[in-house]
């Protein structure tokens, strides 16, 4: 009875809403934004090593990229569903309901990885026909791409893990496994792609079996983690029972945040349409930036992180001033680290490009893109932490209009239209013009959601 007793005292506890706000804020996101760092090298030494092989290689990875944002999308559209739900329950005292959360969380994750599968089975060489007629570039795509989505269950299980470790405040597991799966990968990637130890050279395919390898490592681990120390939610396969109210509050908030991460997937699909009427160099570019930006992006997700569960935690408890002050020091620290990354792409893109073994065609056209895309960075900043607390409170289709104004709206018609001048560097502008338009949007929300939502927790709750 006693232990017990001591179980749920601790339970009741939880560090999101009794530790100072910057401290929590700044131990919840660096293990994330140095895990996600890691992420974004194992992105860019995955490329750096099909970059060796050749340009083709690189270009179908580039191509490849928009299928496996959508996997990327559903996992991590339904984590965030998932993370609100579970951290509220947390913060209301409502364990059971916690529980309900993580483990129909897991249900649907299952759901997805089946249809994945079926994709990498018996349509990757099609998609990869619908955009390019030259055939190493198709083989080498269909090769990697298969292998990442008949194994998707590994990212996706991987990540769904992860988000319920950083539900609870659990942030330095969630950065271990991050760190384990992105060093495996980085270790295996030489060995399968260029065939060491008596392994034959598999290029492509190499880095995609690499990448599964870390992924699933990754994901054991992170199982591991929340069964070994993640006592505010218990895993338990009795508990695996559909429970359609958990379902429709996860999806809720999960499928908007899936669409707006999928819209990504499209607006990536049409700008590679958009840039190969250009060149397939123009491609290996936009693959490239999307590479390079993971590293300024990627601490600021995890900032993003760390900032949905702590607001989602203190809503649940009421406790606004917690709630105003994560936000403020969010968008702090978020403002300062685009800034030095729009620095970086302002003052050294020719040497950020040379990584990847740039040819001259490639720097003609990647220097003025790096350095006109990279003017979007700052007004990204705000736009992500504004997004969290809409995903935080269960507005995400806040997030999903913003993203589908800014990146189907906006952005591609634009590129598009400045396409047809017969001038690349013009296409480049579309992604500062996009993000203007969604800061407007973002703060009009965010208004509407503070008068709603945030400012009448001031006021005591009606008997």
């Amino acid at each position: 009875m006693q232990d017990n007793s001591n179980s749920e005292n601790k339970r009741k506890e939880n560090k999101m809403g009794t530790m100072p706000v910057n401290k929590l804020l700044i131990t919840m996101a660096l293990p994330m934004m140095l895990s996600m760092l890691v992420q974004a090298c194992y992105n860019i030494v995955d490329s750096w090593y099909l970059s060796q092989v050749s340009e083709d290689c690189l270009t179908a990875v580039s191509l490849a990229f928009a299928v496996q944002m959508l996997t990327v999308s559903f996992a991590g559209g339904l984590g965030v569903g998932i993370n609100a739900l579970l951290s509220k329950s947390l913060g209301e005292k409502n364990f059971k309901s916690a529980n309900r959360a993580a483990m129909n969380g897991l249900l649907i994750a299952m759901c997805g990885a089946i249809i994945f599968l079926i994709f990498g089975l018996f349509f990757c060489e099609a998609y990869f026909r619908a955009q390019t007629d030259v055939e190493n570039i198709v083989s080498e795509g269909t090769s990697y791409l298969s292998i990442c989505m008949i194994f998707s269950f590994c990212m996706i299980a991987q990540m769904i893990l992860e988000r319920l470790l950083q539900s609870t405040g659990k942030t330095f597991y969630s950065m271990i496994t991050q760190m384990v799966g992105a060093i495996t990968n980085i270790i295996l990637d030489p060995i399968f792609i260029f065939g060491y130890f008596g392994l034959p050279a598999m290029g492509t395919a190499g880095a995609a079996i690499a990448t599964v390898a870390g992924q699933f490592l990754a994901a054991c681990l992170a199982l591991f983690f929340n069964l070994k120390y993640n006592k505010e939610i218990q895993l338990h396969l009795s508990g695996m029972r559909l429970h359609f109210d958990t379902i429709k509050k996860i999806l809720g908030v999960g499928v908007p945040a899936m669409i707006m991460q999928s819209v990504g997937s499209v607006m990536n699909f049409g700008m590679n349409q958009i840039l190969l009427t250009f060149s397939e160099t123009a491609t290996a570019v936009f693959g490239v930036y999307f590479k390079l930006n993971s590293f300024i992006f990627m601490p600021v997700f995890g900032m993003n992180n760390a900032i949905v569960p702590i607001l989602a935690y203190n809503f649940g408890a009421r406790n606004k001033k917690r709630m105003t002050k994560t936000m403020k020091l969010g968008l702090l620290y978020a403002f300062s680290i685009m800034t030095a990354g729009m620095l970086i792409f302002q003052f050294v893109p020719h040497k950020l490009l040379g990584i990847f073994n740039a040819s001259e065609n490639m720097l003609a056209i990647g220097v003025p893109a790096l350095r006109t895309i990279s003017l979007s960075f700052v007004l990204a900043s705000v736009c992500i932490i504004l997004i969290s607390s809409f995903q935080a409170l269960g507005n995400g289709h806040y997030s999903l209009v913003i993203s589908v104004i800014r990146q189907l709206l906006v952005l591609l018609p634009v590129a598009y239209f400045f396409s047809r001048t017969g001038n690349i560097n013009l296409v480049w502008w579309a992604f500062p013009i996009a993000e203007v338009v969604a800061l407007l949007l973002s703060f009009v929300y965010f208004m509407r959601l503070y008068r709603k939502k945030i400012k009448p927790l001031e006021l005591p709750l009606q008997e």
